[in-house]
């Protein structure tokens, strides 16, 4: 009974983020600079994967790939074709909650009191999280829009400039937001069963 109740906190964590990472989709985000504007939702998927780990990053960030395909990019027309939409929606926001990898790491560290350490791996999952995303990006920009491209500027290159100023600018948000919460609310890391537990 025990498992299946941590089964559901689980699920019901995982909805909440997916939405608030949604919900976060509506403030704005640009950053002045053309094309290149900072993804808000990157943060609250890393702190869930730090907390419960890769599956759940995995899961919540997929969720909200394809709430923001729904809701926002169609609309936007944002989709060009099938692949198009799976590779720069539902996949790329999934793989923003690869930083969970690290989360048994963080959560070791938290826990021994050790604050490089907690710090090291918090900024891993972050940075993990933020480059794989962009990184699905810059391909659907190589493949898909580079027609987009300033004349003579080959589309690798024009998709690396534009997503690669929206990756600095998410991640090096992300990195002082993670920063601030490992500092003062380290408990948001530590789910209780890990604590009572004691896994890593």
């Amino acid at each position: 009974m025990s498992k299946t109740k941590d089964k559901l906190l689980v699920l019901m964590e995982i909805a909440i983020i997916a939405a608030f990472a949604m919900a976060l989709e509506y403030v704005p985000h640009k950053t002045g600079i053309s094309s290149v504007q900072m993804s808000y939702g990157v943060i609250p998927i890393s702190v869930l994967a730090l907390r419960r780990g890769v599956g759940a990053g995995l899961v919540a960030g997929f969720t909200w790939g394809l709430l923001d395909m729904l809701l926002i990019g169609i609309g936007e027309g944002s989709v060009l074709n099938v692949g198009q939409g799976l590779l720069e929606y539902p996949v790329a926001f999934a793989v923003a909650g690869l930083g969970g990898l690290f989360a048994g790491r963080l959560q070791t560290a938290l826990k021994r009191d050790q604050r490089t350490a907690s710090f090291a791996w918090a900024w891993a999952a972050v940075l993990l999280g933020d480059v794989a995303k962009y990184f699905c990006h810059f391909l659907a920009g190589w493949i898909f829009w580079g027609s987009y491209a300033p004349k003579g500027m080959p589309a690798w290159q024009y998709s690396l400039v534009i997503n690669g100023g929206s990756a600095l600018a998410t991640g090096l948000l992300s990195l002082i937001v993670i920063s601030v919460l490992v500092t003062s609310i380290r408990t948001l890391f530590l789910p209780k069963q890990v604590q009572k537990l004691g896994h890593a």
